[in-house]
């Protein structure tokens, strides 16, 4: 069992973006257990939230994007591989414009700035993607190789024609401490003969030999390496921050041959479409084996993930939802207790594993605190229930639980159920 962990308290960090050129104060803040990675644009109205996963991931050129449009976060590979690379599950990550600060180039800042609010677990089990078999994905130059295994362990080679690059390789094992020293520490690189394209194409706006290593046709230009190979080891860092888009942390050995951020969340797509639960997958047949409620209030579909004190359940909404007819006619939204009631029937089919002779057994609810509704539930959307069980007393049960939509949360509660015979 794995805790799940967070920031303790709200740290900032501000600069210029790499590649827009363009002010920013980002600041990591607690999060709920279950958020897990988002960003939030509090320079824009209702300050939009995104989550950082491969599902809205843009394959851009030279960056890892997130969304589209007036609220696209860009070049955030930094800021993930520090969050990934210090184990943190959950984070709110705010900024007051389109692009992190770029600072000096590496994940090192980032890091600080974690240490310096203080890393802590909370409540709820940390959700890992392992493989069930070997995965290889090419994208152009790129090419991966992912292989299962219990951490996650980078092996990369790179190759670029300059006479302080060339070939390069190295292996990482990477935990908390061995990223922290070993790799968030690099810079990205970079060639002088490429600003003049580049920056024609609106790209590094705001890049410096203070915040990269510029490499001439000789060697560096205003700066001194960190390590000879400092190249490979911003390239294994970058891997570490476009990983963090699998929204789990990722158990895997991994070949990354000439890696690319395009090709990286490429590499992710494909881990998580093979990814498999760890625990029990349970249909309507044998929830209804479990639940005494029948239509129209069973609202559990389907148990993905059954483990000891966790549990994911989805409910597909439809337009043929009874409750429809009359609630906001003409502007369908899933009623907010409805939503809730969802919830707790996922949780009593978590309770109802744990007890015997559940066929004599019923839960009963006894409480609900902290419920929020973030985001209306409406007909096509699919609600993915994740409950984890925070204490047990003799018949009494705590859940902490959360419902998403495509990643977002739109309610999240704590409650506390008994079991009590039929």
């Amino acid at each position: 069992m794995t805790a799940r962990r967070t920031v303790l308290r709200a740290v900032a960090v501000s600069g210029v973006g790499l590649h827009l050129g363009k002010p920013c104060r980002l600041s990591f803040e607690p999060a709920a257990s279950g958020t897990g990675i988002r960003f939030r644009r509090v320079d824009l109205p209702d300050c939009p939230e995104t989550p950082a996963h491969a599902s809205v991931a843009e394959l851009a050129e030279r960056r890892t994007q997130l969304g589209t449009g007036a609220a696209a976060l860009h070049t955030v590979e930094h800021v993930l591989a520090a969050v990934a690379g210090a184990g943190i599950d959950d984070v709110l990550i705010s900024m007051d414009g389109p692009e992190p600060p770029i600072l000096d180039g590496s994940a090192r800042p980032f890091v600080d700035a974690l240490e310096e609010a203080g890393i802590v677990e909370q409540a709820g089990q940390a959700e890992f993607l392992r493989l069930s078999r070997a995965v290889r994905v090419v994208d152009g130059d790129s090419v991966y190789e992912a292989e299962p295994a219990e951490a996650l362990s980078l092996d990369v080679r790179i190759d670029f024609p300059h006479p302080l690059v060339g070939p390069q390789a190295g292996r990482w094992v990477v935990t908390p401490e061995s990223f922290g020293v070993e790799l968030a520490p690099a810079r990205t690189f970079g060639f002088l003969r490429e600003v003049e394209q580049l920056r024609a194409k609106g790209l590094i706006q705001g890049a410096s030999t203070d915040n990269a290593v510029v490499l001439d046709e000789q060697g560096v230009v205003g700066t001194t390496l960190r390590w000879p190979d400092e190249f490979v080891r911003h390239k294994a860092m970058d891997c570490v921050g476009d990983l963090a888009l699998a929204g789990k942390r990722v158990l895997a050995r991994i070949t990354a041959t000439r890696p690319s951020h395009r090709g990286t969340v490429l590499l992710v797509r494909a881990l998580l479409a093979q990814g498999q639960p760890e625990g029990r997958v349970l249909g309507i047949e044998e929830i209804m084996k479990v639940l005494p409620h029948r239509y129209p209030f069973l609202l559990v579909d389907r148990v993905l993930e059954l483990e000891d004190k966790r549990i994911v359940g989805i409910k597909n909404v439809t337009i043929n939802e009874p409750f429809f007819q009359g609630h906001f006619p003409g502007h369908p939204i899933m009623p907010g207790v409805l939503i809730v009631e969802a919830m707790a029937q996922v949780g009593g089919m978590l309770l109802m594993g744990t007890v015997e002779d559940p066929d004599s057994k019923v839960v009963y609810f006894m409480s609900l605190d902290n419920v929020k509704f973030r985001k209306p539930v409406k007909p096509g959307d699919q609600l993915r229930f994740e409950l984890e069980m925070v204490q047990v007393r003799g018949k009494i049960c705590r859940m902490r639980g959360v419902a998403k939509v495509d990643g977002d949360v739109v309610c999240e509660a704590d409650m506390a159920a008994m079991v009590r015979d039929r």
